[in-house]
């Protein structure tokens, strides 16, 4: 009997951390915009929110990109906003422009984001991660190292569809394990 309760009561944990059941508080981060401005991501609540932290001298980053630009193209008018939130520190901050440029990045790069800020969203300490904030803030899912192609828009499609069938993975990671 008591193995029943344990199995019942890690299974209702395992749901409530995906479905963010419980007191989950809203995703809080603040940066700088390409110009200077602060910037917040309570300022997006209200949309589906994609944060792919990421760097100018990460390889896999600069690999997944076309797949962010090309999904962000794909969503835009649907109530998903992406943010690129980048990890490069002020001297290689000056190689951003011209990386956005090569790669015709043009949802909005936040700079200024650390290790602190992969550790506060449990995204581990390496780039690329990403996190899926819902329209409340929450965070319902979190990708750590390079995306597979479909993992964006399966997270995406199930949050835009009310967060209703099969929920994706809530953590996915791709990370070399050495």
């Amino acid at each position: 009997m008591l193995r029943r309760w344990i199995v019942v009561g890690a299974l209702m944990l395992s749901t409530a951390v995906f479905t963010g059941a419980g007191a989950e508080k809203p995703a809080s981060l603040t940066l700088k915009d390409m110009q200077g401005a602060k910037v917040k991501l309570s300022d997006l609540r209200g949309k589906i929110v994609v944060v792919n932290f990421w760097a100018t001298w990460c390889g896999p980053c600069d690999a997944e990109m076309p797949m962010l630009v090309k999904t962000a193209a794909s969503y835009e008018g649907k109530n998903v906003a992406f943010i690129g939130a980048s990890l490069d520190e002020p001297e290689t901050q000056k190689k951003i422009p011209d990386y956005l440029k090569k790669r015709q990045v043009t949802y909005p790069i936040w700079v200024g984001a650390t290790d602190d800020d992969l550790k506060h969203f449990q995204l581990g300490n390496m780039v690329p991660a990403t996190l899926f904030i819902d329209a409340d803030g929450i965070v319902r899912a979190r990708i750590l190292g390079q995306m597979r192609p479909g993992e964006i828009e399966e997270r995406l499609d199930w949050l835009l569809g009310g967060q209703k069938g099969t929920a994706p993975e809530a953590v996915v990671k791709h990370l070399d394990p050495k």
